[in-house]
């Protein structure tokens, strides 16, 4: 399950209702947390908002595509969406970095626009929090795993 930051809450909003223009973020980052520093309304993107800080970890860019997200149907048509549950996936898998240190109990993610500070714009709680340490296999999410939803 993801939620919106107050951030983008209050960008839509100025958006739909207000007639002030939201550009679409020209690049997005997967960021993850640790189960102490657990991501909320209002998150920030700012550096080292993304508890996760061990020696080899760094946000990772997907997108924004209609090659790296499914449409709402599902699948990466490149038309629009047309589907009726308000839900996207990771069409690939994401991969981030082999730990070169230990990066602690991962429980939680962001989506940011920029790779250190800018916006967290959605967040959510991953499933199972796991241990990443040292020499651990790169952390991945399997492509449909990372699913975003608009309800």
């Amino acid at each position: 399950m993801s939620q919106m930051t107050d951030y983008l809450e209050n960008k839509l909003v100025d958006h739909i209702f207000r007639n002030r223009v939201f550009a679409t973020p020209s690049t997005i980052y997967i960021g993850l947390y640790l189960s102490s520093g657990a991501p909320g309304d209002t998150t920030t993107g700012s550096a080292g908002g993304d508890a996760v800080s061990g020696t080899g970890y760094t946000r990772i860019q997907v997108g924004p595509s209609d090659t790296t997200w499914n449409a709402t149907q599902g699948g990466t048509p490149a038309s629009a969406s047309t589907g009726t549950g308000g839900a996207t996936a990771n069409s690939s898998t994401i991969t981030f970095p082999t730990p070169t240190g230990n990066w602690g109990s991962i429980a939680s993610f962001g989506i940011f626009d920029a790779t250190t500070a800018g916006n967290c714009l959605l967040y959510g709680t991953l499933t199972n929090a796991k241990t990443v340490n040292n020499g651990d296999p790169a952390p991945y999410f399997a492509a449909g795993a990372l699913t975003v939803t608009f309800a």
